[in-house]
């Protein structure tokens, strides 16, 4: 089933200049951490069906931020959830911090605890069995706070690396989201996972 997410979210190398790279180089971990299987990409950037996720807009948003860029971002990290969301399922681990697909107006949801303030008047039995709060965070950015969709890519990167831990493989770092997607798909299609 995993084989049919790569098929149908393929992550590629897109070879030539980009405006702005995911990554600075790739390297490929084998799940015993070996090295020697490692293999510096960095003539390219990772695209998910075509489309570049370029983490810009996420820092830089402003009036003049080309409205395309963010919308194919958005629709990037649409295609990342519901592939991530794929092989949540298909390899039975429940997300750390669970997703609402909605394609390219995505949310990812983070279980933040909140003690409400009219508690403090309580007794401390009370305010140490905090509500548990689901805030929602938007993977897209258009009429939203930067900050707030910034902390979404970090959270299904989180989401990411989980699968990675889960199958005993190492995360290639928090902004590579593209290139842990590829690792993770990788993996868990490799003979050496298969057999385990």
């Amino acid at each position: 089933m995993i084989s049919q997410v790569s098929l149908l979210y393929p992550v590629k190398i897109l070879v030539g200049p980009a405006q702005e790279q995911e990554l600075e180089s790739y390297s490929s971990s084998s799940r015993l951490g070996n090295p020697s299987a490692s293999k510096p990409v960095n003539q390219g950037s990772l695209t998910i069906l075509g489309l570049n996720l370029t983490l810009l807009p996420f820092t830089k948003m402003s009036f003049f931020t080309d409205k395309k860029e963010v919308q194919r971002s958005a629709t990037a990290l649409g295609y990342v959830a519901h592939a991530v969301s794929l092989i949540a399922s298909y390899l039975q681990v429940p997300l750390r911090y669970p997703l609402r697909l909605g394609g390219s107006r995505s949310y990812i949801n983070d279980h933040a605890s909140s003690i409400d303030p009219a508690s403090s008047d309580l007794s401390l039995d009370t305010t140490l069995s905090a509500n548990v709060k689901l805030a929602e965070f938007p993977l897209f950015l258009e009429g939203q706070d930067t900050t707030r969709a910034a902390y979404a890519v970090f959270l299904l990167n989180k989401d990411i690396e989980q699968l990675l831990n889960f199958i005993g493989v190492k995360s290639l770092g928090p902004r590579h989201v593209l290139a842990n997607l590829k690792e993770l798909l990788r993996s868990v299609q490799s003979s050496e996972y298969i057999d385990t």
